[in-house]
């Protein structure tokens, strides 16, 4: 039953991991594995459901660490960043969003979606990723530049 009811949401964690359906079902079928192991360490403080995500994150993370993900250190410093057009980006669904985050390069996409989707500062991320905060702080810039470039050059890229 909890497989059946979480499995979905899950999933979409994963697959914002890999990009790749099938490496995504591997990470979730790890994570679900490590919460079966582990339920009874659950403290029932906070959400279930935010428990079950930081399982799945570290599941990926686990099997993304297995690969060799690029980190490009940055001593420079970053530049601010525009603000894609709002009105490219209320033009694009939640799907063709997700869909551009799939196709930023792995150490892009890992740092993205642990600091702007899961929540995570710097400082955890760095240390989850055993990289230090500038490498963090430099891959999330690359990534949102690299995702503006894409939402300004695609109006409607998955039409």
């Amino acid at each position: 039953m909890l497989f059946e009811q979480y499995a979905g949401i899950m999933m979409t964690i994963c697959l914002r991991y890999s990009g790749d359906h099938t490496e995504a079902e591997d990470m979730l079928q790890e994570g679900f594995i490590r919460v079966f192991r582990y339920i009874n360490q659950y403290k029932f403080e906070g959400s279930f459901e935010g428990w079950l995500k930081r399982i799945m994150v570290n599941a990926a993370l686990r099997i993304l660490q297995k690969k060799v993900i690029p980190f490009s250190e940055v001593n420079e410093e970053l530049q601010d960043l525009q603000q894609a057009d709002a009105d490219i980006l209320s033009n694009l669904s939640e799907r063709e969003i997700l869909k551009l985050i799939s196709n930023l390069p792995t150490g892009y996409k890992v740092i993205f979606n642990m600091y702007v989707l899961e929540g995570y500062s710097h400082g955890e991320i760095a240390e989850m990723l055993k990289i230090n905060t500038g490498t963090s702080r430099s891959q999330l810039a690359k990534a949102r530049r690299k995702l503006q470039e894409q939402i300004r050059s695609h109006q409607k890229p998955f039409a």
